[in-house]
């Protein structure tokens, strides 16, 4: 299981990468191997402003439907349209070509809250 050192995870298994106020998204590798095979990736929430926790789209696999749920507040400004044909990007790549939203950042303060590699690490292991 890969778990890159420059991102940043919450509990719920997503990533997020920030590259000046613009923050990345998506699932871990840890995620999308609990999921199983992704069939569909629905995010309908571009252009909206959402808080920490709210859901931003739900991820479809042959045994479950799960709700996306936003690791900081802010504002949805892109999807990774490439899911539309090729959820299984999200499989194959979680934390490159799988990405899945492009937030700007609400409150900076909220990265605090997130767990580094190692303390992601530490909650996989527990599973």
């Amino acid at each position: 299981m890969k778990i890159p050192g420059n991102l940043k995870y919450t509990k719920d298994h997503e990533w997020i990468s920030l590259d000046g106020n613009v923050a990345t998204i998506g699932i871990t590798d840890f995620a999308q191997h609990e999921l199983g095979d992704i069939v569909f990736v629905e995010v309908e929430t571009v252009g909206e402003s959402l808080e920490r926790e709210e859901t931003f789209g739900i991820i479809e696999a042959v045994k479950t439907v799960s709700d996306m749920l936003m690791p900081v507040s802010g504002e949805v400004l892109d999807f990774n349209e490439k899911l539309l044909d090729s959820p299984d990007l999200v499989n194959k790549d979680p934390y490159d070509e799988g990405w899945i939203i492009k937030i700007a950042v609400a409150n900076n303060s909220q990265l605090d809250d997130l767990l580094s590699a190692d303390q992601y690490y530490q909650l996989t292991e527990s599973k």
